[in-house]
């Protein structure tokens, strides 16, 4: 199980989201409710990256046609996504924020 460093706890506030890659994976991770979550990037209903979406309530919302999706679960939450999307294990140790290589899982 490899943990590959992708940020700064510092780089990201509440409710914002950024895109990294992962050992070439393309992953979201978010940080809300001051807690990281991590994704895969790509919207399961349409080819759009959630990093460019919007965070609120523990979801991302897709910014191609406002599909949201769980965090913690990756639970597609309402239409039109009906595919849940990919979580990733993240942990932070003091300011550096890991995601587990999906290529370990």
């Amino acid at each position: 199980m490899e943990w590959i460093r992708v940020a700064s706890a510092q780089e990201l506030g509440d409710d914002e989201v950024k895109a990294v890659n992962v050992a070439g994976y393309r992953i979201a991770l978010y940080r809300s409710a001051g807690e990281f979550f991590a994704t895969d990037n790509m919207c399961t209903h349409a080819e759009a990256l959630l990093s460019d979406g919007y965070v609120e309530d523990g979801c991302i919302e897709c910014p191609l046609h406002q599909g949201r999706f769980d965090l913690r679960t990756g639970k597609a939450m309402c239409a039109p996504v009906t595919v849940d999307v990919r979580t990733h294990a993240v942990k932070q140790e003091g300011d550096d924020v890991y995601v587990r290589s999906p290529a370990s899982q």
